[in-house]
């Protein structure tokens, strides 16, 4: 294989059962069920692997109300990576959803976007509706990374590697990035919360956790543009993805999809 032909994995987490409405700025007209899955990803190679986001541990989501499904250490270690030997991690912004487990990893570095940290530990984290999302004790680990020399930041787009390059987007976040990787069936992009779910990017709609609406709906066309299709964008929170994407192998389905492959669409 090329060295920038990458394989890509979701690897499920946790799960939260929540009304379709709570999922849209303005609502939805159905009175139905529409959970979001909780993933990380892993983009790799013979030569390396990257890890994107390192999820929330147990007690951030029982206090928050999310259900774990399989820790993240175990789902990783079940696909054969493990997390002492992780190099580097993609942070794709700060939610404590995608930036927990801080002493998961010893040896990795984390790949984080100048406006995420400026975000996370500025002014607006003086509002509680923005500060929400994020874990004041996650924030103050990856500070602490900093200090350590464990933290490369980016701004705007990036080239990680031959065949990943982190792209900006903002939107949900001030310093969200979502990340393009090379595989055999083309140019996936992996969303994180640019689009959380499938109806966000086909009918522009908008969660409701978002610093700025008119970078959301930007993003959408940004992925739209780097992606070699529609079928190639994959959204941060779907349970969809379970569904269309096969298992990485027997013994993970339910746990870790494939997402270097066709979905079944």
């Amino acid at each position: 294989m090329s060295d920038d032909i990458w394989e890509v994995y979701a690897v499920r987490y946790a799960e939260h059962q929540r009304k379709a409405a709570e999922n849209y700025i303005g609502g939805d007209p159905h009175d139905v069920l529409q959970p979001l899955d909780y993933f990380v990803w892993v983009i790799k190679n013979d030569k390396r692997t990257f890890l994107v986001d390192t999820g929330f541990d147990q007690p951030v989501g029982t206090r928050r109300g999310r259900t774990v499904i399989t820790p993240i250490d175990q789902g990783l270690k079940r696909l054969g990576v493990e997390p002492d030997k992780v190099e580097d991690i993609i942070i794709s912004h700060m939610h404590y959803d995608h930036c927990g487990n801080v002493d998961m990893f010893p040896r990795a570095r984390y790949h984080v976007q100048d406006k995420e940290m400026n975000y996370c530990t500025g002014r607006c984290m003086c509002h509680k509706q923005l500060r929400n999302s994020y874990e004041e004790g996650y924030v103050v680990s990856m500070l602490s990374k900093v200090f350590a020399g464990r933290v490369t930041f980016h701004d705007g787009v990036s080239e990680l590697a031959p065949g990943i390059t982190l792209h900006h987007i903002g939107g949900h976040a001030m310093g969200l990035q979502s990340i393009r990787v090379k595989t055999k069936r083309g140019f996936v992009m992996l969303a994180a919360d640019a689009v959380h779910l499938f109806p966000h990017l086909d009918e522009a709609r908008i969660f409701p956790t978002t610093y700025n609406l008119g970078e959301v709906l930007e993003g959408y066309e940004t992925l739209k543009r780097l992606a070699s299709s529609r079928n190639h964008i994959v959204p941060g929170h779907d349970p969809a993805v379970m569904k269309i994407y096969p298992a990485a192998s027997p013994q993970l389905t339910g746990l870790v999809i494939r997402l270097d492959v066709d979905p079944k669409v």
